[in-house]
């Protein structure tokens, strides 16, 4: 369903142009229960509706209104959550998620500044050919890594991988498809994806071809390559590393404007 008159409510998040108050900038969690944690980071933070995966919230920050709306699990939610945005008058998109790390570097609790996304789920292919890269802004981009930086967090920058199924990933062998899935984690890891996770390639390449900015930092839970080498491996699901850093990058970006 297409909603052209975006006085009115659009259909999805629930959201109208008057609810937004001409805000440019969203923050998007995937997990609704995410979102008043983050918006706890904003001046004068209220809620403004919960439809279905779209839990939103707006405030502002360095006096820009500022919204954090929750994208649910995967692709499809998350384009779905983007292109409505973006007819309310949002310009600029920053994921905050969560990924398992594939670099033995990669710790969990560190956080990954994604450059850009493997494509290899289906969404992001009913918008571009898949020979067209899935890049983040680079303006967000160096202000998240800036951010990052400034704080002293652990951090890295690369690539992540993004699928559609989840246990794909973590029961490949079970797959009647396990040659590809197996032989292609592989591959990535070889080329030295950092992390796996299932939204930013859909994040990146809807913004794309809306002519929007978007960027992404996830927080790495835990690395299943170091599970599977005998290394020590932690378990970290508090994402307000993450989330700071996008709370700044934001400011950053506005003193700029």
């Amino acid at each position: 369903m297409a909603v052209l008159d975006t006085s009115e409510k659009l259909y999805h998040i629930n959201l109208s142009k008057a609810d937004i108050r001409g805000a440019e900038y969203a923050i998007l969690p995937g997990d609704p229960g995410r979102v008043e944690k983050i918006a706890a980071f904003f001046d004068d933070a209220r809620p403004l509706a919960c439809n279905r995966e779209y839990n939103s919230y707006i405030g502002t920050l360095n006096g820009h209104k500022v919204l954090c709306v929750s994208t649910g699990i995967g692709g499809p939610s998350a384009a779905i959550c983007v292109e409505e945005l973006y007819q309310l008058g949002v310009r600029t998109f920053i994921r905050v998620g969560t990924c398992g790390g594939m670099q033995m570097d990669v710790l969990a609790g560190d956080n990954i500044v994604v450059t850009g996304a493997i494509r290899m789920e289906g969404t992001s292919k009913e918008y571009l050919p898949i020979e067209f890269p899935a890049i983040a802004d680079l303006d967000v981009t160096v202000a998240l890594r800036d951010s990052a930086a400034r704080m002293g967090m652990r951090y890295h920058t690369g690539v992540v991988q993004c699928k559609d199924s989840f246990y794909g990933q973590h029961s490949p062998h079970r797959m009647p498809v396990s040659y590809e899935l197996e032989n292609k984690w592989q591959a990535w890891i070889r080329g030295g994806c950092l992390g796996s996770e299932m939204e930013t390639a859909a994040l990146f390449t809807v913004c794309s071809t809306l002519g929007a900015r978007a960027g992404a930092v996830m927080l790495c839970v835990w690395n299943q390559e170091r599970v599977d080498a005998g290394l020590e491996n932690d378990t970290r699901h508090d994402t307000e590393s993450a989330i700071r850093i996008a709370v700044e990058a934001i400011k950053q970006l506005t003193d700029k404007e």
